[in-house]
């Protein structure tokens, strides 16, 4: 999977104004306020991947929470986050990162904030590990990191997952794909890239990177979204997990 024509589909201009248009109008999920809200303290030192135009950093922001680097592996996102907090004048700082090679220092950060199943676009189950050893390596010992992913045996979309897996045990599925779960779609703006697991296949991820699973929860079981927040994105999985011990090492091939 080329992680450049992933990374395209994030800088095109129209993907970018979709995401600005989201922090403006769609704003923190009740999902996600309530679930952030409970675990993290406004003091604390938070770390955002995958913030996009900043629609969660300045959610949190406007909640009292001014201790939140916000940070994104596109730079056209970033610089549209930054064009937003200065026109609403939040001292946010927002940076570009690549989750999978964070430039912190270890146990620095109170907890991490990953949203928008931003963690399921990195392609590859090396890259998905790799980020979360490199979270878990940044957060103090027992410190909260909240994702959310999407879940194949929760999709509204099962006639198409059983295609998939008939594709795949004939091997003619996409010779992109590395894996099954991964779905991938040529776009204008690029290829829109996302893999979409089981709840075992993450619990396993999770503990190789030395997670341990707090909390895991639909967002439909979470809160009544907004017809806003149901429009922008179907229903996730929230994922509340907690830095236990050092990842196992290696990576998962």
């Amino acid at each position: 999977m080329d992680a450049e024509k992933i990374k395209a589909h994030f800088d095109s201009p129209a993907v970018v104004a979709q995401y600005a248009q989201a922090a403006v109008d769609v704003g923190l999920w009740r999902s996600e306020e309530k679930i952030l809200t409970r675990l993290f303290k406004p003091e604390d030192s938070l770390l955002e991947l995958g913030c996009g135009a900043g629609r969660i950093a300045i959610g949190l922001h406007e909640l009292g929470y001014h201790n939140v680097l916000a940070t994104d592996y596109s730079r056209a996102m970033v610089e549209r986050a930054r064009h937003l907090a200065k026109m609403l004048e939040y001292a946010i700082p927002i940076h570009v990162c690549d989750a999978t090679d964070l430039e912190f220092e270890a146990g620095v950060f109170d907890g991490a904030i990953f949203g928008f199943n931003g963690l399921m676009q990195i392609p590859g189950r090396c890259g998905r590990e790799q980020a979360l050893k490199e979270i878990h390596r940044v957060l103090r010992p027992g410190a909260w990191f909240v994702l959310t992913t999407h879940d194949r045996e929760r999709s509204p979309h099962q006639a198409y997952w059983a295609a998939e897996k008939a594709r795949w045990q004939s091997g003619t599925q996409n010779a992109e794909l590395e894996v099954f779960g991964d779905r991938a779609e040529a776009l204008e703006s690029g290829l829109h890239f996302m893999h979409v697991p089981t709840q075992g296949e993450m619990i396993e991820l999770f503990e190789r990177a030395g997670f341990r699973v707090e909390v895991s929860v639909m967002r439909s079981e979470l809160a009544h979204e907004p017809a806003a927040v149901e429009a922008f994105a179907d229903d996730c999985r929230f994922w509340v997990l907690q830095t236990l011990r050092p990842p196992k090492p290696g990576r998962h091939h």
